[in-house]
């Protein structure tokens, strides 16, 4: 009989201090689990040429590449292995279950192949996907949040369900977090961070399986920064620590502080991040005090998610709106470039460009970027998701040159490229989901 490891915490509300409970139960025997070789399971559908035609930007080839079809929402992709895993639904008559597949980005070759798992929560609620890396181990990690049954007589607890994959091997580790409420989960750094979106917070190592806690009194606030205790969030975990924000500043536990790290013309206790990345940190800076367009502009910083040393700044002006949620950070397979929103970085020449009209209209939402420097989206989209659905104008900028330019209305903008190729989602008539690969041309 296999052998499973349940981390249980409980979270004691009402006070400053997390308490955590880890029991390690065994069964079959005792000992600590190793991660599972992939179980054998149906054979991996080998993906087809690319039947479907949709119509690509020119940089793509709609006759050269892969096609998969009837897949799951949500795909990762893993540049180190060259691989793109994603979850295929594997019904039957005990209810729905999922499998995670891999397949070889330049070719769709299929790779190697995940057993069959039930997730929590709702059945209609399809398992979320992640890849991180730590020690420039690449993993895929999924997960889901639901009810699990306690041993009589305990009671039912609410899990955060973790099965982290060596994305070499395919060999997983299965983690179960109690949780009392709906998750936030991430992994932009070398853990998986769980937090409730504030203050309290989770970690779990993916080489290990190992969670430990960090509650709001352990988050390192800086002395004197008052204002970093008011809207406090953990927004992820970094190589040197969790990056924790507040309602004037952010840091890293144990590591550097933002008011010591603004970029030129900001305020140093005017930071808020906005976006993180396994190597960097976008954050929006108030100009100082008496600055020319302190009123009607904002400072948009890149920092190296190490030192925090703001590596290149661009202003905007700011919005007649708030945004409810800012825009997620994008960065090349190479890394050179970095996107989020209406802003570009070229982290190589160190320029930033902010595409918008002098008064703060018609803004760019960019959402791939590729290692040639060409960056894709849309004017007049209400969002990513809104452009990468066909909202709004497509547009592709050279990033070189920073001159938009219109690309035919019913262009589908790339997700993604990786390998040399773009990557584009379609859903067919019958409801199908397919993920569809188009070599780069030249």
């Amino acid at each position: 009989m296999g052998r499973q490891r349940i981390v249980r915490m409980a979270l004691a509300a009402g006070v400053t201090v997390l308490a955590l409970l880890i029991l390690l139960v065994t069964r079959g025997g005792g000992g600590d689990p190793e991660p599972k070789p992939p179980e054998p399971t149906k054979s991996a559908p080998a993906s087809t040429g690319p039947g479907t035609r949709l119509s690509a930007p020119g940089a793509y080839d709609p006759a050269r590449g892969w096609e998969l079809t009837g897949i799951s929402p949500g795909y990762a992709v893993d540049h180190a292995t060259g691989q793109i895993a994603y979850l295929e639904r594997a019904g039957d008559t005990t209810g729905i279950r999922y499998r995670l597949r891999t397949v070889d980005a330049a070719t769709g070759a299929p790779r190697w192949t995940g057993g069959e798992w039930r997730p929590l929560g709702d059945p209609d609620d399809v398992p979320r996907l992640l890849t991180l890396a730590k020690d420039d181990r690449p993993y895929f990690v999924t997960w889901s949040y639901g009810t699990l049954a306690g041993d009589p007589p305990a009671p039912a607890s609410s899990l955060v369900s973790l099965d982290v994959y060596d994305a070499v091997n395919g060999a997983r580790r299965r983690v179960e977090v109690p949780w009392p409420a709906a998750p936030t989960v991430t992994a932009t750094g070398p853990a998986v961070v769980i937090s409730d979106s504030r203050a309290t917070s989770a970690l779990v190592a993916p080489d290990t399986g190992a969670v430990t806690t960090v509650p709001p009194a352990a988050l390192g606030y800086p002395r004197g920064c008052a204002d970093c205790r008011r809207l406090t969030e953990v927004h992820g975990a970094t190589p040197k620590g969790l990056l924790v924000g507040g309602a004037r500043g952010f840091w890293v536990r144990g590591g550097w502080a933002s008011r010591d790290r603004a970029p030129s013309g900001a305020d140093p206790a005017g930071g808020v991040p906005t976006s993180l990345t396994p190597g960097h940190v976008v954050a929006r800076w108030q100009q100082r005090k008496g600055a020319g367009r302190a009123a009607t502009h904002d400072v948009w910083a890149v920092h190296d998610v190490r030192t925090g040393t703001p590596l290149v700044r661009v202003e905007c002006r700011k919005p007649a709106i708030e945004p409810g949620e800012y825009p997620r950070a994008v960065v090349s397979p190479g890394g050179r470039y970095l996107i989020a929103g209406n802003l570009a970085f070229d982290l190589g020449a160190r320029t930033g460009r902010c595409f918008e009209q002098p008064d703060g209209t018609h803004r760019l939402t960019l959402v791939t970027v590729t290692d040639d420097g060409l960056a894709y989206g849309a004017s007049g989209a209400r969002g990513a998701a809104d452009a990468l659905d066909g909202g709004g104008d497509p547009v592709v900028v050279d990033l070189a040159t920073g001159v938009p330019e219109r690309l035919a209305p019913q262009v589908r903008l790339p997700e993604a490229e990786a390998a040399g190729v773009g990557l584009f989602r379609w859903t067919d008539p019958r409801d199908r989901l397919h993920l569809i690969a188009y070599a780069k041309r030249g």
